[in-house]
């Protein structure tokens, strides 16, 4: 990663184009994240402010990120100070990752007023804070920080703001060639480089001294130049390369890498594929980690249990034995005597062998028999109620795995609708406090082909039922990964192009436990010919007379895909 002071420099340049732009609405999608809609240039523009520890940024997005029903506190107090005004300026503090907000707005009472927004980009202690500039106070930020926190800076409402620390490093948009000069013989690390000049991450540091190695006739210093001219002044180059095994960005080539880059059209498009499904995917799993313990527990008591009645099937495949004994006494019951402990008797079924067979010597020859017959008939019972009991098991752990799949691919949305289908199942209590309401329609995803047409996708089991019993028309086509969990997809189309089939594949083979496999089978079939059997349990269907095409799942195919 290389969200650092240099790549902070470029995306104030980005987002300098809504200077002047009006704040439209304000969200808050959860404790670590607003968003702001600002009309800026004919256009509105959604900005993404996180603090998240591991995902601090901020961008402009194109997702879309569910909001609560409710606003929380601090949404409304940016409502209160925000809503309506005007951004004045976007500015940079010093060459950290700190970026300030002027915003010109209006008081209750109509009267013009100035609010300065602070973001701090700074990992664990990242921040978002709004301040009164005229009495030098916080009126609120995202986290509050009390002394027994932080015994430099308080920030909590009502408290003055004191700037962070800044840091005791060179500027390097102001370095002189004299200054740099004197500092380019200790540059023999990347380290070193970080250690000096301030906005350096190791990334940069590392690109900064392979491009210097590797010049051609131009000095050190206008190479030096020109590379952080890039992070001032453009032109951006937003991109993204793997390197062992890590992702790394910039607004700026990486040459050091030496390995194909993928290039975004701007800074936020760039940032929106290196966080985002990392973003959404840790907000779920903040929601649902109870329900992933749960799932968790009971695909491994399932998985116990299919041992246990393993073990019990093994032990009543005995019956054949017990079938035998009986027959083998009652044939010479003429030459055994009551009070024996065992017989030694021929074995008709195999001639030239005996068995020996062990006796109840309270008990004459045919009670005898007659005990192992009824063991014989007990034997035979269980191993049809084991039969049953290993087919209900290994179903629900087919069923759970397939929830726990959608649970781990799912929207904040789709969990509370997994809750609910699984409470409404018997098989998990309703969550404490929840107030009946009407269910709501499922809303599967979606998504459009390229060639224009829409592509729907189920994302729980609801979805994937409703989509596939009531919303699809049954000339439509249908497509499921071919024996792996995933979720109905249906191309609402009777007739589509080999293209939009084959995107339709690759969002079925996405959402489904195979996501990170190559080369996934899909099947796909007409609406008409897939069936719910009765008494399913929800999702599970039966299809046929389909068709397979093998696709590889691909992250950008789907965000392009996304309607």
């Amino acid at each position: 990663m290389a969200f650092d002071g240099l790549f902070t420099t470029a995306m104030k340049r980005e987002l300098q184009t809504i200077e002047n732009g009006r704040i439209t609405k304000i969200h808050q999608p959860n404790s670590q994240e607003t968003v702001f809609i600002i009309r800026a240039g004919g256009q509105n523009r959604k900005l993404l402010f996180s603090v998240h520890p591991s995902y601090a940024r901020i961008q402009f997005t194109e997702e879309t990120i569910q909001n609560p029903k409710e606003p929380p506190m601090f949404c409304m107090t940016l409502r209160k100070h925000l809503e309506g005004g005007t951004i004045t300026a976007v500015e940079q503090v010093g060459t950290d990752r700190i970026l300030k907000f002027t915003i010109r707005s209006k008081n209750e009472i109509g009267d013009d007023m100035e609010r300065i927004i602070i973001v701090e980009i700074m990992g664990r202690h990242s921040n978002f804070i709004l301040i009164d500039p005229e009495r030098e106070m916080i009126i609120d930020s995202m986290k509050h920080l009390p002394p027994s926190v932080n015994s430099y800076r308080t920030i909590m409402p009502g408290q003055p703001y004191i700037p962070a620390p800044p840091q005791d490093k060179l500027n390097p948009f102001t370095l002189t060639q004299e200054n740099f000069d004197e500092l380019i013989s200790s540059f023999d690390t990347p380290k070193a480089v970080v250690q000096v000049l301030s906005g350096f991450s190791p990334v940069h540091a590392e690109e900064l001294l392979y491009r210097i190695a590797n010049a051609s006739g131009q000095s050190p210093y206008k190479i030096y130049q020109e590379f952080v001219g890039i992070f001032s002044n453009g032109p951006f180059h937003p991109n993204t390369v793997e390197k062992d095994g890590k992702l790394l960005f910039s607004a700026a080539e990486l040459k050091f890498t030496q390995v194909p880059a993928t290039v975004y059209p701007t800074l936020g498009d760039l940032l929106d594929k290196v966080y985002f499904a990392r973003a959404v995917r840790e907000r779920v799993k903040a929601q649902a980690a109870d329900l992933e313990r749960w799932l968790d527990n009971e695909i491994a008591k399932l998985k116990l249990k299919v041992q246990k009645l393993t073990k019990e099937r093994k032990d009543a495949g005995r019956l054949d034995t017990f079938q035998l004994y009986g027959e083998l006494l009652t044939a010479n019951s003429y030459a055994i005597e009551k009070g024996q402990k065992e017989a030694v008797v021929e074995n008709y079924y195999e001639q030239g062998t005996t068995v020996t067979i062990q006796l109840d010597p309270r008990k004459t020859v045919i009670e005898n028999a007659q005990r192992y017959f009824s063991k014989y008939t007990k034997a035979k019972n269980a191993l049809i109620q084991i039969a049953n009991q290993l087919e209900k098991a290994q179903e629900d752990i087919e069923y759970f795995e397939m929830v726990k799949q959608q649970v781990m691919q799912a929207s904040t949305d789709d969990i509370d609708e997994i809750r609910d289908e699984l409470a409404e199942l018997g098989l998990m209590k309703a969550r404490k406090g929840k107030k009946k309401v009407k269910p709501k329609k499922p809303m599967p995803e979606s998504y459009q082909s390229t060639s224009g047409v829409k592509i729907s996708v189920g994302k729980n089991n609801r979805q994937n039922d409703w989509l596939t019993s009531k919303l699809a028309a049954r000339n439509h086509i249908w497509l499921h990964t071919k024996d792996i969990p995933g979720s109905h997809v249906v191309i609402h189309d009777e007739e589509p192009s080999e293209e939009t089939i084959q995107e339709a594949a690759t969002l079925a083979a996405y959402f489904s436990k195979a996501r990170g496999s190559a080369s996934v089978p899909v099947d796909f079939t007409q609406v008409r010919h897939v069936k719910k059997p009765n008494g399913s349990k929800p999702g599970f269907v039966i299809y046929f007379e389909q068709k397979t095409i093998f696709v590889t799942p691909d992250e950008d195919v789907v965000r392009q895909l996304k309607a």
